[in-house]
């Protein structure tokens, strides 16, 4: 964990840069290496598998394939066992090119690469408050037990707009009780009933589901950040479930919010708390304008800008929120000088 102020000082030794068709450099990032006290894990074929390993599940596609670069990066940086961290990356099948990126960066990267079938989802898909929500990867963490191999227990799944500026390690070892299926930070102040339409919370057959079986009331959670469960996920058919309401909203119009209210009717909850400083979210600003906020009272472990606000896009405009700063250092993007020169 670090202090805001400690955040501004990092220093990247790597000046390599590599391109590809889209035009995108970004620089080859340092090697970062084991403390002592690690354990090895070989890097041959076993790591996808290795019960030693820190799983992390992201997605790559070109609209945040800035961000995701910035992801890896934090999480290397900030580990005290980098070479026992597998990257699980899911990409759409036309979109292969990104991992050469990743490879690039990263060549000593732990990683594999899954191809989705995005038109298998993209007609389960609702229009929602913001066209960003609706990308068919977006949903991809619906379906990561399916995707990703059945040998995996655990996975951290993280979005492609945050850092982390603390140990991955002490998020993947959050203990869920045999009875839950995923860790997440909650965050019961927030008004939870915005998250559906009145359509929904006049239907007491649908509206009760949020109070039938459930450990506790219901909190909001960010599905940006979360620690998986995957075997007990397959072995409660929780797939399934997500999908059997997202079917009754392209019938009935029950909420607005892209992927996340899913995950809220089936989880909410039910879930094992995770500290805050685990994801201080919404530095997007909300959904429609995207404007500057601030930081939540309290430590920080993960900076998330959630939201319409994306760092690297506010930077490129020359409209950049103040907290957008710390993103700054992990930005692998090579400056294009033509660009600047005009």
């Amino acid at each position: 964990m670090h202090s805001i102020s400690s955040l501004f000082y990092l220093t990247f030794l790597a000046v390599f840069t590599v391109s590809f068709a889209g035009g995108e450099r970004f620089k080859e990032a340092p090697e970062f290496f084991n403390s002592p006290e690690c354990l090895t894990i070989e890097n041959d074929y076993d790591f996808v598998c290795s019960d030693k390993a820190i799983h992390v599940a992201m997605t790559l596609d070109a609209a945040y394939l800035r961000g995701s670069m910035a992801v890896i990066l934090s999480v290397l940086q900030h580990s005290s066992c980098p070479q026992n961290i597998v990257f699980h990356f899911v990409t759409s099948k036309q979109s292969h090119r990104h991992q050469n990126y990743v490879a690039s960066s990263f060549p000593y990267l732990k990683f594999r690469i899954y191809p989705y079938d995005v038109a298998a989802i993209s007609g389960l898909i609702s229009t929602s408050i913001r066209s960003a929500l609706d990308s068919p990867l977006n949903y991809a963490r619906n379906y990561l037990a399916e995707i990703l191999p059945t040998c995996l227990s655990r996975v951290v799944y993280l979005d492609s707009d945050l850092i982390l500026v603390d140990d991955i390690s002490k998020l993947f070892s959050t203990h869920i009780p045999n009875d839950v299926v995923l860790a997440a930070p909650e965050y019961c102040n927030a008004n939870f009933t915005t998250y559906f339409t009145p359509t929904f919370w006049s239907n007491p057959s649908l509206s009760i589901t949020l109070s039938l079986n459930r450990r506790r009331p219901p909190c909001y959670f960010n599905t940006g950040v979360m620690v998986i469960e995957l075997k007990k996920w397959r072995e409660g058919d929780y797939t399934r479930k997500i999908i059997e309401w997202m079917e009754l909203q392209k019938r009935i119009r029950i909420y607005e919010l892209g992927s996340l209210p899913p995950f809220l009717l089936v989880f909410a909850g039910n879930i094992a708390p995770v500290d805050h400083r685990w994801n201080q979210h919404g530095l997007g600003g909300d959904n429609f304008r995207g404007l500057c906020r601030d930081l939540h009272p309290g430590p920080v472990s993960l900076l998330h800008w959630s939201g319409k606000g994306k760092p690297w896009v506010r930077l490129d405009d020359g409209r950049p929120c103040p907290l957008d700063a710390l993103w700054v250092p992990y930005d692998l993007l090579e400056p294009r000088f033509d660009l600047i020169e005009r």
